[in-house]
C-alpha cells in the first residue's frame, strides 16, 4: 500500500484497538489511558516495522533513540492524543499518525475513533463556510493566553475542548476557525494533524508565522497556528502585537 493508504491504516487499527479496550471494561481512568497507549503503540511500531522497515520512527510511546535523525522518512506517532479524554469516556481525543520527509510533515491520518471518522491528508472535501463569528478551540483546563488575547481583539469565541488532534480535525471539519496554542508541544502532537490541516488548505504555521519543522533531536515544539487563510494574516498580528 502507498504511503497514505498506510497512514490510513495505521490510525484506524489503532482506533479500533482503543475502542474494543474501552468496551471491554476491564480498565478504567488512568489504567485505562495507560493499557489503550501500551496496546495501540505495540501495534503502531510492529506495523511500520512490517510495511516500512528501513523508514525512521518516532513515538510518545517508545524509547527514542538517535538513529531516526539519520533518516529522510520518519513516521511520527501519537497512539493516543487525548489519554485523559479518553479514560472519562468522551470522544475528543484521538489517533495521531504523521509522515515527515526531509523535516515537512508531508502526509498523515488522524483518527477520532470515537466518531469512527479518518481524516487524512488527501484534502478531498471542500471547507465548510466559516462562521460569521470566529471560533478558537482552547485547551479544557488551561487556554493559551496568546488565545484568549486574539479572541478578545478579533471579537472571537473560545471552544474548550480536549486533545490537540480533536481540536486540529475541528478545524478542519469546520467547527472553528482558529487552533493557537502556545504551551508547547512534542512533534508527535502535531505532526499528523498539521499535515491533514494543510491538505485540506488550512494555514499551519508557528504563531509567529514561521514553519514547523519536524524529526529535530529535542522534539518539543513551543506553539502552533492552524486556522483558516482568512484568518490568518489578522491573527498572526495580533500575536506579535501581545509580544511586543
Amino acid at each position: 500500500m502507498d504511503d497514505l493508504a498506510l497512514a490510513r491504516h495505521l490510525a484506524a487499527g489503532a482506533g479500533r484497538i482503543l475502542m474494543d479496550l474501552r468496551a471491554a471494561g476491564t480498565h478504567e481512568g488512568k489504567a485505562l489511558g495507560a493499557q489503550g497507549d501500551v496496546l495501540a503503540n505495540a501495534f503502531l511500531m510492529a506495523e511500520v516495522a512490517a510495511h516500512r522497515p528501513d523508514d525512521g520512527v518516532l513515538s510518545e510511546e517508545t524509547a527514542d533513540t538517535p538513529a531516526r535523525l539519520a533518516k529522510d522518512r520518519v513516521w511520527i506517532i501519537d497512539p493516543l492524543d487525548g489519554t485523559r479524554e479518553y479514560g472519562e469516556g468522551r470522544s475528543d481525543w484521538a489517533v495521531h499518525v504523521g509522515l515527515a520527509v526531509d523535516g515537512k510533515a508531508v502526509l498523515g491520518a488522524v483518527a477520532l475513533p470515537g466518531e469512527d471518522l479518518v481524516l487524512d491528508s488527501a484534502g478531498i472535501a471542500p471547507l465548510p463556510p466559516m462562521a460569521p463569528t470566529p471560533r478558537l478551540l482552547v485547551s479544557r483546563s488551561r487556554p493559551a493566553h496568546e488565545a484568549v488575547e486574539v479572541a478578545k481583539a478579533i471579537g472571537g469565541e473560545l471552544l474548550p475542548m480536549g486533545s490537540a488532534g480533536a481540536k486540529a480535525m475541528a478545524v478542519v471539519r469546520g467547527q472553528a476557525e482558529i487552533y493557537l496554542h502556545s504551551g508547547g508541544q512534542y512533534e508527535w502532537d502535531n505532526c499528523a494533524p498539521v499535515a491533514v490541516a494543510a491538505g485540506a488548505g488550512l494555514h499551519v504555521s508557528r504563531i509567529d508565522g514561521s514553519p514547523l519543522v519536524y524529526n529535530n533531536r529535542n522534539t518539543w515544539l513551543p506553539d502552533l497556528l492552524i486556522c483558516r487563510r482568512e484568518w490568518s494574516e489578522r491573527v498572526l498580528e495580533e500575536v506579535a502585537r501581545i509580544g511586543d
